[in-house]
């Protein structure tokens, strides 16, 4: 049976490359951390990191190790926070997990917002994950309720879903764009303009997919920047570097520097799914999704229509 308390050890050397500042972190000496490495290596009859004079390094093998240990204690320490809060008898509290657009949306505040209102003592954990990281907490019940940019498989067998919103996006350029006061914008006008993509870190094809949606609008675009998320290419946008499409939640606040624009033969959306596991273990779970559904509902008429259930 694995140690949690090896694979605790083992990711933190991962992470610093040097059993030293592994060690430091750990508040342990070196010899027993890498007795423990040592002994985790010999237990799984796997060679886990490549050993030279100032640092290590981890092997292919390690790297795959790596992955599913992270996920492993992530997901451990969500149990040990879900059993102490069944402990302190608080309904168990709700363990929510999330991507950014249900916070910059407003729908997960709100949400939150009219929780504390009608049960101001329970206890809330957050976890920002990845959509596939959402869905296996919802199937090991680490996780009460998730906000993904996508519904679980079809196939899957324990997962429910519902459409909540689609978030318009809208085209930003700089202030000073010729095209930016202009009455009308038609695709031939942007053809080969320079272009801010936002990279979805959960897709591997976003690239490709955004380039196809240009396409199918008629025009090409000539990607000069990939932004991680949406406000690093608003920022990027405001210093004249580019154009990018940004989600119409995205623009409030200070937009100094940038012109947004709609463009009504471009309507695509980015969209914001609930997805839970079918059976209902505690009544503050259904309650929560109820909020949930309840919040996307008000968001039907700013951002697109929601409501799908699969």
């Amino acid at each position: 049976m694995l140690d949690l308390r090896q694979l605790r050890y083992f990711v933190t050397v991962a992470e610093e490359e040097h059993v030293g500042r592994a060690a430091e972190r750990l508040h342990i000496s070196q010899s027993p951390l890498s007795r423990q490495i040592a002994q985790l290596e010999k237990s799984l009859g796997l060679t886990l990191f490549e050993r030279g004079q100032q640092r290590i390094r981890l092997t292919s093998d390690g790297r795959v190790f790596l992955a599913e240990a992270t996920a492993l204690l992530r997901h451990a320490d969500r149990l040990e926070n879900l059993g102490r809060r069944l402990g302190r008898g608080d309904e168990g509290g709700l363990c929510i997990g999330y991507v950014g657009d249900a916070m910059h949306t407003g729908l997960l505040p709100r949400a939150l917002r009219t929780l504390n209102e009608e049960r101001p003592g329970i206890h809330v954990a957050l976890y920002d994950l990845t959509a596939t990281q959402q869905f296996e907490g919802l199937r090991q019940r680490s996780l009460d309720i998730a906000l993904v940019p996508e519904p679980p498989p079809e196939s899957d067998p324990d997962l429910r879903s519902t459409l909540l919103l689609k978030d318009p996006l809208m085209l930003t350029m700089p202030s000073g764009h010729p095209l930016a006061d202009a009455a009308g914008i038609r695709p031939a006008d942007l053809d080969g303009q320079p272009w801010i993509a936002v990279q979805d870190s959960q897709d591997h094809v976003w690239r490709d997919d955004f380039v196809a949606a240009c396409a199918a609008a008629a025009f090409t675009p000539d990607i000069r920047f990939e932004a991680p998320e949406p406000l690093t290419a608003l920022g990027l946008v405001a210093s004249g570097l580019g154009n990018a499409f940004v989600q119409k939640s995205m623009l409030h606040g200070d937009l100094s520097g940038v012109a947004v624009r709609e463009l009504p033969w471009f309507r695509r959306t980015v969209p914001l799914w609930a997805a839970w596991h079918r059976t209902d273990l505690r009544p503050v779970v259904a309650s929560f999704r109820t909020t949930v559904l309840a919040a996307g509902a008000e968001d039907t008429g700013t951002h697109g229509s929601g409501g799908q259930e699969v």
